[in-house]
């Protein structure tokens, strides 16, 4: 089995899982959190999102976070931007690049955003004409890769789809979200099969929760696939929504461990990834959701 030798992580923890937060946590812990994960030797860190605080009020600092935070050379700090309006907050914030989000599932759309996933992709065009014209990197997400909460499985000939149209609309990369966390590594390999044949393998990433405990054994699967980049949080950062009392993302610690017992390169040090997620989960106050973090922990 040939597996890529070397992987990029992508770090969501500060975005993707702290969004999911229900206790709001204060602008010096986040500061502190992206600057450990990036003396961590991370590359690339998710540090805030630019959407109506209304909808997301843990991300309502994310301005102050990318202005405290000392930008490390050779870490790129991106931020989520559903819109033009999001987008121009994110410049002004001091992003390196932005991310727009897209669903394979017509249902989680409708319901979420209120418009097909046509409609929904369509309102990306004015980000990335002004991401062009700035010459900012747009990464692009699809959530529902797997599974939906309102329709059940999703169809690998839809993830093509839209995934193939992010890229033709100028997402340089395409994250594919197992949202809900239901995939099993025959399903992520169907999926990636179809998406492959559509969209350049070295422009894909993966995003998997782990709610059913499944994403590292689906990681395991999109690395023998030829994937070479995946989004993970920190201490497994986030819940599902969807799923009440689930666990949310990846965590990066679990990854991290599993692809230095491969022998595959990241340049993340374990040790200092380790204390960033002990620390951060020790000011929310909420269990670390590593299991190697807890092993590493319980024996230090």
């Amino acid at each position: 089995m040939s597996y890529p030798s070397k992987v990029k992580m992508v770090e969501v923890g500060p975005r993707d899982g702290l969004q999911n937060e229900k206790a709001l946590i204060d602008v010096k812990h986040k500061i502190t959190l992206v600057e450990q994960l990036a003396d961590a030797g991370l590359s690339m860190v998710e540090t805030g999102s630019f959407v109506s605080p209304k909808w997301v009020p843990q991300m309502a600092d994310s301005a102050a976070v990318f202005a405290g935070i000392n930008h490390k050379s050779g870490v790129t700090y991106s931020a989520l931007t559903p819109n033009l309006q999001g987008f121009e907050a994110a410049m002004s914030a001091g992003a390196d690049e932005v991310a727009i989000f897209g669903a394979a599932s017509e249902s989680f759309t409708q319901k979420n955003i209120n418009c097909s996933i046509a409609e929904s992709i369509e309102r990306f065009v004015p980000v990335l004409s002004a991401a062009k014209a700035k010459g900012i990197k747009v990464r692009g997400y699809v959530s529902c890769v797997l599974g939906c909460p309102y329709e059940g499985e999703i169809a690998p000939q839809k993830v093509a789809d839209v995934s193939k149209a992010l890229l033709d609309m100028g997402c340089y990369e395409i994250s594919l979200g197992d949202t809900i966390g239901v995939g099993t590594p025959l399903k992520t390999a169907a999926m990636l099969s179809a998406v492959t044949k559509v969209v350049p393998v070295e422009k894909l990433a993966v995003h998997f929760h782990d709610t059913y405990g499944q994403a590292l054994a689906n990681i395991l699967k999109a690395l023998e696939m030829g994937i070479a980049v995946i989004d993970s949080a920190v201490a497994g950062l986030g819940g599902c929504p969807y799923a009440k009392g689930a666990s949310g993302n990846v965590a990066s610690e679990d990854v991290l461990y599993m692809l230095n017992g491969m022998g595959i390169k990241t340049g993340v040090d374990l040790h200092k990834l380790i204390a960033a997620g002990d620390a951060i989960t020790q000011a929310l106050g909420k269990t670390n959701q590593s299991k190697v973090a807890k092993a590493k922990l319980a024996a230090s």
